[in-house]
């Protein structure tokens, strides 16, 4: 788990520090944190392990594919337009459980 926490302290350090470089240009920089997350190749068939997964999270399920692109979609259209240097969490609560 300490390389994967410090991986993605580097990303959310690189995504503000990019995103502030580049905000005067018209840049945005924003990291997208997704939770766990059913996708067709992520074990569907082992449904203890699927199971186990699903309740680490508060939500006591994982995202679908779905959910995680129209966060992403958020983050490339025009509501986001004054967003920058933000790390965007879609975990259903499992950060806020690791706190």
């Amino acid at each position: 788990m300490a390389a994967y926490a410090a991986a993605k302290a580097e990303l959310i350090g690189l995504t503000q520090s990019l995103g502030a470089e580049h905000a005067a240009s018209g840049v945005r920089v924003n990291a997208l944190l997704p939770g766990g997350t059913v996708t067709p190749s992520g074990g569907e068939g082992d449904a203890d392990a699927m199971a186990f997964i699903a309740g680490l999270h508060p939500m006591k399920r994982m995202a679908t594919a779905l959910e995680i692109a129209q966060a992403a979609l958020f983050l490339l259209g025009d509501r986001a337009s004054f967003m920058t240097r933000s790390p965007m969490i879609v975990d259903g609560g499992m950060s806020a459980r690791l706190l």
